[in-house]
């Protein structure tokens, strides 16, 4: 199964971090692959990640510059919930 999330608007960092946390504990060894960019609150450089099962790495990267701000993650795995993968996201969205 793979997801993919193609998203412009701006994240919460603090709730993007919680949510990837219960993702990794919920569902880390069904989530054989994950890796994204995000676009966070108050935040002008990109932040990327990337997961295998439960290890996690994320860092922020070069600015955003002139390039539009999206947000891009992938998941691949099995028996994944798209529902409840893109919830999760939906909760992030800053306010």
């Amino acid at each position: 199964t793979s997801i993919g999330i193609s998203d412009p608007r701006v994240l919460d960092g603090r709730k993007v971090d919680e949510w990837l946390n219960y993702l990794m504990q919920s569902q880390g060894q069904d989530i054989f692959r994950m890796k994204g960019v995000l676009s966070l609150k108050d935040e002008d450089r990109r932040y990327v990640f990337h997961g295998v099962h439960m290890m996690f790495d994320g860092k922020f990267d070069r600015p955003w510059g002139n390039t539009p701000r999206n947000n891009s993650l992938v998941f691949i795995g099995r028996k994944l919930d798209r529902k409840e993968i893109e919830a999760g996201f939906e909760s992030c969205v800053a306010g």
